[in-house]
């Protein structure tokens, strides 16, 4: 019986969503989702509600919704400086 190559067969899943013309939309959601995720889980070991996160950021509800919201990639870096913050975090940010 003939074994069966391993390894990669076509291209990545990277270069069908750039073939797409989605690569760039894709990754914007999923550093929003991971962001999202994050604070929520931070808020979930503090206790917060989001009236106390949003009071802690000094910010509106509406705001840390909008934070929250894995659709929404359209939040500023300050909210997310003010969010980190209010649950004792530090944000770190990188290009590469």
């Amino acid at each position: 019986m003939a074994e069966k190559q391993k390894g990669r067969i076509g291209s990545s899943f990277d270069d069908f969503l750039e073939e797409e013309g989605i690569l760039e939309e894709c990754e914007e959601g999923a550093i929003k989702q991971i962001l999202a995720d994050q604070v929520k889980e931070a808020m979930k070991k503090e206790g917060l509600t989001k009236t106390a996160m949003a009071a802690r950021m000094e910010t509106s509800r509406r705001a840390l919704d909008r934070l929250l919201d894995p659709q929404n990639t359209s939040v500023t870096l300050h909210t997310l400086l003010c969010a980190a913050a209010a649950v004792g975090h530090r944000l770190h940010l990188e290009l590469r």
